[in-house]
């Protein structure tokens, strides 16, 4: 067990020289209470929150590189501007990591009969630079009984340019006394919840790598990328979440909704397709892990103005440190 942790820390300390752009704009680090700033040049992008009176750590908002913020305010800002009627979900956390299904536990909701919570439990690496900032990071999977069943080590990666901005993620997931059950659900995993005004109930277009647009085309099916753009103050823009071909079951299915909700989900097969012969589900043996990489782009335009299949190509043909 602890050498399998180890070698998981090893790795993801190596993993980023992946998809650094040449001329990125400066990253640096602001520590407060509970909460950690990202800024690119100088300029806010996103914050790392992650108190032990939350449900679970998240970046919260995220921001387009002249400061249009893309992600929803609620819950964290109860009365964000525009948002008056879209208080849906209060679990939707503007970009987190979690699932609704762990060996009968909930960590994705926030009021559920068998409820757990992520915890953090350290800052592993936090370094700044010229070109990037990685921000490493531990939690725990705690369970409704109280006990650790999950280890969480993550490692982000932030770097941009003028006119875009990036996060590269890497997510090792290790069972730690038991073997451990992700079971299918389409309540995850790796998501997003939108500003009001990029929803596609509001005008916003989702299009994903395949072809597919709407979220009737999009929702459920697996894709190397997915895109979400849409007006945001009078200006066209863009969120891509991407799914890298070594990450855990790629490509990935996705819980992409028209209301705003945006998430890659390996696990919700039968969710998916209504099929009840298909299961998605997944068992980690304990002391072992699965590992997801994903990276997220936030850009001016929608995805065929900012080439987001080129973007993506560059990202896939990357195998740095794999």
């Amino acid at each position: 067990m602890r050498r399998t942790l180890e070698s998981i820390a090893v790795v993801m300390l190596s993993l980023f020289s992946l998809g650094l752009q040449a001329g990125s704009s400066r990253v640096s680090f602001q520590k407060a209470e509970g909460r950690i700033d990202v800024l690119v040049e100088g300029k806010p992008f996103t914050s790392y929150y992650f108190s032990p009176d939350l449900p679970r750590p998240f970046f919260h908002p995220l921001r387009t590189a002249d400061g249009k913020v893309v992600t929803r305010g609620f819950p964290m800002v109860p009365d964000a501007p525009g948002e008056t009627k879209d208080k849906d979900h209060p679990h939707h956390r503007s970009c987190w990591f979690t699932f609704g299904d762990v060996d009968g536990v909930d960590y994705w909701g926030e009021a559920a009969k068998v409820q757990g919570r992520i915890v953090h439990h350290s800052i592993d690496k936090l370094e700044g630079g010229a070109q990037s900032g990685v921000l490493a990071v531990t939690m725990d999977w705690i369970d409704n009984a109280g006990q650790k069943v999950l280890r969480q080590k993550q490692q982000v990666v932030f770097h941009g340019d003028a006119t875009r901005r990036y996060m590269d993620f890497v997510i090792a997931l290790v069972a730690l006394d038991r073997d451990v059950k992700f079971r299918d659900t389409k309540e995850g995993m790796f998501a997003i919840r939108l500003a009001t005004p990029l929803k596609e109930q509001n005008g916003g277009m989702i299009t994903n790598s395949r072809g597919g647009v709407s979220e009737k085309n999009c929702w459920g099916k697996p894709a190397e990328w997915v895109d979400y753009s849409g007006l945001l103050d009078g200006q066209k823009v863009g969120v891509t979440i991407m799914d890298h071909l070594t990450s855990f079951r790629h490509p990935t299915t996705w819980h992409v909704r028209a209301y705003g909700l945006f998430a890659a989900n390996p696990f919700g097969l039968r969710d998916f397709t209504g099929d009840q012969t298909m299961d998605g589900s997944y068992v980690i043996p304990k002391g072992k892990s699965i590992t997801f990489r994903y990276r997220i782009l936030i850009h001016p335009g929608d995805a065929a103005a900012a080439k987001i299949a080129e973007e993506y190509e560059t990202y896939r043909r990357d195998k740095s440190n794999f």
